[in-house]
């Protein structure tokens, strides 16, 4: 068939003009539509305000249910910090180390130091008891009386680095994010940078578009842009964001912002430079471990790989000598 002839009469070609000669009046006639509506500016606005009244309204109807919960969550917090402030835990300095620490793991809260040292007072006490409840009281676990003495005791220990353990781990999870979330951040810093913003305002908009992909970095810049705005000093400001993170990538941050206000060196061009480092770095220990992987793979091979191969090889000669041993035995 020729290419004349798919535009005859009842062709496939004519079929095919057609067909695109519909679509583009369509797209004409919704173009048209577009441009001839008028978009109201206030409606979204106009939905946000009647969504804030539903709240509103529904906080109004149901402020008994919220009263006793915060009644009961003050009344209990009030009850640790009697108990905290009887013993004299707090304005030490092991109330600072933890204070920094609980930082560290993204706590900040008013009473988060206070429900900590309650804690760690009353978990060793919680898990023995409940221990020496199960093995001699209920018996749920049979044990010797050395072995269900030894058990309470770990129990106790249990409690008592058990808040210490979380928080490192919660540490330890909060730096990786951290590390993870940097070099987009300091992209983003370069672009507010050439764009002309100063560090406060740039700090604000990085955490405004970085609270959805790293809540933790965003969580660092607002706290450090609202200090820098609060302090007498912006080296202070600073300061606290490296103690809070306590990681050498945020200290090189630190050193960098430092460095342009002291020197008033280019801000856009410095973190661009450790914007690429870092970026670099992070593909050196990717790269690195990839190559542990094959040495990392070889015990789970060796374990699980090996001895069915070894009886998929040996098996049927083994199994024949048997049975010739056999025969020959009869």
């Amino acid at each position: 068939m020729n290419a004349a002839d798919l535009f005859k009469p009842g062709g496939i070609g004519e079929d095919l003009i057609v067909a695109l000669a519909a679509l583009a009046a369509v797209v004409t006639v919704y173009a048209f539509y577009r441009t001839l509506v008028v978009r109201d500016p206030l409606g979204p606005r106009i939905k946000m305000l009647q969504q804030r009244r539903l709240a509103m309204r529904e906080g109004i109807f149901t402020p008994k249910r919220r009263a006793r919960r915060e009644m009961g969550r003050e009344r209990s917090l009030g009850e640790m910090r009697r108990v905290v402030n009887r013993l004299r835990l707090l304005g030490t300095q092991q109330s600072q180390k933890a204070t920094l620490a609980l930082a560290r793991a993204g706590w900040r809260g008013r009473d988060t130091l206070v429900f900590y040292f309650f804690l760690k007072l009353a978990l060793p006490f919680v898990f023995g008891a409940t221990a020496l409840m199960c093995i001699y009281v209920l018996k749920i676990v049979h044990l010797s009386p050395t072995m269900g003495l030894f058990a309470s005791l770990g129990a106790v220990v249990v409690g008592t680095y058990g808040p210490d353990i979380y928080v490192r781990n919660k540490i330890a999870k909060r730096r990786k994010a951290l590390q993870k979330g940097l070099p987009d951040m300091l992209d983003l810093l370069v672009i507010c940078a050439e764009a002309g913003q100063t560090l406060d305002a740039a700090l604000n908009r990085v955490a405004r578009e970085m609270t959805g992909s790293c809540p933790e970095v965003a969580d660092e810049l607002d706290l450090t842009a609202l200090e820098l705005g609060l302090l007498p000093e912006r080296r202070q400001a600073l300061d606290h964001l490296n103690a809070r993170t306590d990681m050498p990538a945020i200290r090189g941050v630190v050193n960098t912002l430092l460095q342009t206000e002291r020197y008033g060196t280019p801000l856009a061009q410095s973190l661009r430079v450790l914007s690429a480092e870092y970026r670099h770095d992070r593909l050196m220990k990717a790269e690195a471990k990839a190559a542990k992987l094959p040495a990392t793979l070889t015990v789970p091979m060796i374990i699980f790989i090996m001895p069915p191969l070894f009886i998929v090889l040996i098996g049927p000669a083994i199994i024949r000598t048997m049975d010739m041993l056999i025969r020959l035995g009869h």
